[in-house]
């Protein structure tokens, strides 16, 4: 076997896994709202060499500013029942930092998903965003034209602060079961 990578994996066992075998990349939520790989994990595959595939780089599409509420969701939509994000009472917040999003993504004349996408690009990391459609993946595309200065990720950073987002990851059944 060649390649080696991991999903959802902690520093140690990183460190663990590397030194059996070289892991070639480690896979993990990463977004603008979701930046819990940024204290330990990040650095720690940085140090090693090892790559990093962020998934959920759209917040589920929550950050592409298409879904308004959570009744334009459909009622078997799992968004709806497994993350705590979608639920009402954190979801009007979450909006406020979509619309921050929103607001430089107008500025590039970009979508808000893509702005997403070229800030997780930005962090060195390959962002590997979900799709049904094929508008979604041309405009998913679209996020390699989006430039971002130093600048617009200030902005960024300072309109998304690490833990900004109002809710967990998962719902508690979910994290228990993923060891957490």
């Amino acid at each position: 076997m060649r390649y080696l990578g991991l999903s959802e994996a902690g520093p140690d066992t990183i460190r663990r896994a590397h030194e059996v075998h070289p892991i070639t990349a480690l896979q993990t939520e990463y977004s603008l709202w979701e930046r819990g790989v940024e204290e330990e994990i990040l650095p720690t595959v940085r140090e090693l060499g090892i790559g990093f595939v962020a998934y959920s780089p759209l917040g589920r599409g929550l950050l592409t500013g298409k879904i308004e509420k959570p009744e334009d969701l459909e009622e078997d939509d799992s968004r709806r029942r497994r993350f705590p994000r979608f639920e009402r009472e954190n979801f009007d917040a979450n909006m406020d930092l979509v619309r921050k999003a929103g607001e430089l993504a107008a500025e590039k004349e970009a979508t808000p998903g893509q702005i997403a996408l070229a800030w997780v690009a930005a962090q060195d990391a390959v962002p590997i965003p979900g799709t049904k459609r094929r508008k979604y993946l041309e405009e998913n595309v679209g996020a390699t034209d989006v430039e971002l200065s130093e600048d617009d990720l200030r902005r960024l950073a300072e309109a998304f602060p690490a833990g900004a987002a109002v809710g967990e990851r998962y719902a508690p059944e979910q994290m228990d079961a993923l060891g957490r």
